[in-house]
């Protein structure tokens, strides 16, 4: 059974840092494209970055761009999403997920809590 762990989220300042990880499991990540989503409260889920299977192609949401840095490990089977400068709209439960995959609904994790506060 295919498993996305998300972790690293928290509480942190404006301008802040916080590195999510997404660990899978019952998947080879290798094998897909694999990005990065996040739902804030009362929006709808939205796909702010992706990295292809290789890792040598990423791609940006306008609103992350430039603050945000996605990354995999294939070996380890594991994603990444690198915050920086974080604002206040990035207050949202952030999820991995495969955008190509025909099961992706079925793949949904639980999500990590990041909150952007002073």
């Amino acid at each position: 059974q295919v498993q996305f762990v998300e972790s690293g989220g928290g509480l942190v300042q404006p301008g802040g840092s916080l590195r999510l990880s997404c660990r899978a499991s019952g998947i080879s990540l290798s094998n897909y494209r694999m990005g990065w989503y996040r739902q804030a409260p009362g929006k709808q889920r939205e796909l702010i970055a992706h990295i292809t299977s290789s890792g040598r192609s990423t791609t940006y949401a306008d609103s992350v761009r430039g603050r945000f840095a996605i990354s995999r490990d294939n070996a380890k089977n594991t994603l990444y999403l690198q915050m920086s400068r974080l604002k206040l709209e990035d207050t949202a439960v952030y999820y991995c997920n495969a955008p190509d995959s025909s099961a992706r609904d079925d793949y949904w994790g639980q999500g990590t809590q990041v909150t952007v506060s002073s």
